[in-house]
């Protein structure tokens, strides 16, 4: 999976000016001259009292390159995200598919709801990787075939897997992301469990390493209060 972060607008003191105008109308904006943490307490109890929307006012631009798969799961997060996404119909895509590595647990156990995913067994393994890649070289060669006698690039592609990598830009504020991540990843100090795919919680904790970095006292805080978007 391949995360950058492309271009942000996006700080602690975004979180404080936009609080502090509640209290102090325009003089807020002497918060972007000060030194955030003095006022990370503040921060806390936004985040713990659930008062959202300061932490609307940043913004973070993100190119992902990851299979298909993991963009139809993260297009259901729609509020407070902006997505553009490479089209199938005005380029010949590249045949660069995803295939598991052995870190990847490959056995789900357990009833619905309440399962598991276990290591898999060597052999299981190569039935995979072979699978995939039989499967993978087959439809892109239909693929090929296709577009060689002339067939729209938008009707070709209809022969093509979800593990298929895609790239996209996605753009959203610390609250979406926040809403994101405690969905998308388990977490020792989530104080609701979650239970993601692992390909798409490889991206959010790509994604989370970036944004820790531009707003440390603000992630310290989503951390702190159980991993709960405020």
């Amino acid at each position: 999976m391949t995360v950058e972060l492309v271009k942000h607008s996006a700080a602690d003191t975004d979180v404080l000016w936009a609080a502090r105008v509640s209290t102090a109308g325009e003089q807020s904006l002497e918060e972007l001259e000060k030194d955030p943490e003095r006022s990370k307490g503040l921060i806390n109890y936004l985040m713990r009292d659930r008062h959202g929307s300061p932490f609307e006012h940043n913004s973070m631009t993100f190119f992902i390159s990851a299979p298909l798969f993991v963009f139809r799961e993260f297009h259901r997060h729609r509020v407070g995200w902006s997505y553009n996404e490479e089209s199938g119909r005005y380029r010949q895509l590249e045949p660069v598919f995803y295939v598991p590595d052995a870190s990847r647990r490959l056995v789900q156990q357990g009833r619905p709801g309440k399962y598991e995913f276990v290591e898999g067994t060597p052999e299981q393994l190569k039935t995979v990787e072979e699978s995939m890649r039989a499967s993978y070289e087959q439809s892109y060669r239909a693929y090929q075939e296709m577009l060689e006698a002339g067939v729209a690039r938008e009707v070709a592609r209809a022969t093509l897997p979800v593990g298929l990598y895609s790239s996209m830009y996605a753009t959203c504020n610390a609250r979406s992301l926040m809403h994101f991540l405690g969905l998308r990843t388990q977490h020792e100090m989530a104080s609701v469990p979650s239970f993601p795919q692992r390909e798409i919680e490889m991206v959010a904790e790509l994604m989370e390493a970036e944004w820790a970095r531009l707003m440390p006292l603000t992630h310290a805080a989503f951390n702190t209060n159980g991993r709960v978007a405020p």
